[in-house]
């Protein structure tokens, strides 16, 4: 079965297009998509790309974008959604840690929907504790853990392993070294990852 690299960050809003119909896609397809989440705000940082500061009319747009593709996908959210996300960087790094322990697929979309449906932003309360228990995990355990050192250096790494790959934005998908950037690229991605595998 073809696999797809599936780099995305919590805190990017085209995100929340792709986090919601990813499972979907995979089953339609037959392949596996493997969720890497990032630090996309070190990225842009670090290329001196913030996409939507002090820029109203191009904010402006991204919403109304979001909710046009959204209503296409039979999704609903609230929006503007809270944004930018203060807590960033533990939601990414409850992420790193769901992905160690397998629910990182069942996390992102829960505190996406809580984020883009309830207008609770991800990676603060109630959203976090919310929706590590709607999951059936321990919110305490897993702030405590993702929180740790070793979780903070991971996400740093893995933002790293992200950015040699090319990786400039969220989401993206990449196929060994090929990538595609951006939620109107995934069929693009599903396509290729078939083609490799020989499907």
């Amino acid at each position: 079965m073809a696999t797809i690299d599936f780099w995305y960050s919590i805190g990017s809003t085209y995100s929340y297009l792709t986090v919601m119909r990813l499972p979907d896609l995979a089953k339609r397809n037959g392949v596996t998509f493997r969720w890497r989440p990032f630090n996309v705000r070190h990225v842009m940082t670090e290329q001196n790309n913030i996409p939507f500061k002090d820029k109203p009319q191009k904010t402006a747009y991204m919403w109304r974008d979001v909710e046009r593709r959204a209503e296409t996908y039979g999704l609903h959210p609230a929006l503007p959604a809270p944004y930018p996300l203060a807590g960033l960087v533990l939601a990414n790094q409850v992420a790193v840690l769901g992905a160690e322990e397998g629910w990182v697929e069942d996390y992102t979309r829960a505190t996406y929907r809580r984020w883009f449906e309830a207008g609770l932003p991800a990676g603060e309360d109630p959203n976090l504790t919310e929706s590590l228990a709607e999951i059936g995990q321990d919110p305490a355990r897993v702030l405590e853990t993702a929180r740790s050192s070793r979780i903070a250096d991971k996400l740093a790494q893995d933002t790293t392993v992200a950015m040699a790959l090319g990786v400039f934005g969220s989401p993206t998908m990449a196929v060994g070294d090929e990538i595609f950037w951006g939620d109107d690229r995934v069929d693009d991605a599903i396509a290729w990852a078939r083609k490799s595998a020989g499907g």
